[in-house]
């Protein structure tokens, strides 16, 4: 059975930070799953340890390539602090799996049966909190913003092994996307893809439409293969890549 928030009268504590909001706007960054927390009253959700620390739980490697790329960037980063089984960040409350049953390989008892007041409930309590912090940052933003968000993913989903290490996402937008292409083109170090692993037919691009599209901000979404990004050290090496491709991208996009 799924838990009832309001049954537990418990709040969610921390659900957004946001880390230097006195920067320039220049690129702005986001990370919406960069922790596998979940709130104590949830009861873990009724997973094992390794579901909770899974993949599916959160961006793994995402919360420290944002730190470190944002400090190179010298950009403000908005990180969500709470898991994507929770509530998904990326997604909106129409989406089937804003607070999934099912992810990958896993079930997640505290999330099946939900009302829709349940589900309404952590919409209203992470997903709004979150995407408020974002609104918030951009009101200020300049016409030459670029928007970016930092995701990791499993390089075997399903069974399937994936073929790609780094992948650039967009919705309508994909100016920045390609633009990140190339300058991947001009280095070698990496196999690069639009799209890939997953595009905006996958319903991932929530976040790249609410803040990027809808303030005709460049925009795009970073996906990177996990195993890459996994300790601190490589995720740094990582940023320091990340740094050149998306100041070249930013540089051809908007000058």
């Amino acid at each position: 059975m799924g838990v009832s928030l309001q049954d537990t009268g418990h709040d969610f504590g921390t659900v957004v930070t946001l880390h230097g909001a006195d920067r320039p706007l220049d690129f702005v960054l986001v990370c919406e799953h960069a922790s596998a927390r979940i709130p104590d009253h949830l009861a873990q959700l009724g997973l094992s340890e390794d579901a909770r620390f899974s993949h599916v739980a959160w961006d793994i490697g995402a919360a420290d390539l944002a730190m470190s790329l944002a400090d190179r960037l010298n950009a403000p980063l908005v990180m969500g602090e709470v898991s994507r089984l929770v509530y998904d960040c990326n997604r909106p409350l129409s989406s089937a799996d804003c607070i999934p049953a099912q992810s990958e390989v896993f079930a997640v008892p505290g999330n099946a049966s939900l009302s829709d007041e349940d589900r309404k409930s952590r919409y209203d309590l992470v997903h709004q909190p979150f995407h408020g912090a974002v609104s918030k940052l951009l009101a200020g933003a300049p016409p030459d913003t670029a928007f970016v968000t930092i995701h990791s993913f499993t390089p075997v989903y399903n069974g399937q092994q994936r073929s790609v290490d780094i992948g650039y996402l967009c919705d309508r937008d994909d100016r920045l996307a390609q633009a990140a292409l190339r300058a991947e083109a001009t280095t070698a170090e990496y196999k690069s893809a639009l799209n890939a692993p997953y595009s905006a037919r996958d319903g991932v691009t929530h976040t790249l439409q609410l803040h990027g599209d809808a303030r005709g901000l460049a925009n795009v979404m970073v996906e990177v293969r996990n195993d890459l990004i996994d300790t601190p050290e490589t995720a740094k090496a990582m940023a320091q890549h990340l740094e050149g491709i998306l100041r070249a991208a930013r540089a051809e996009v908007l000058g």
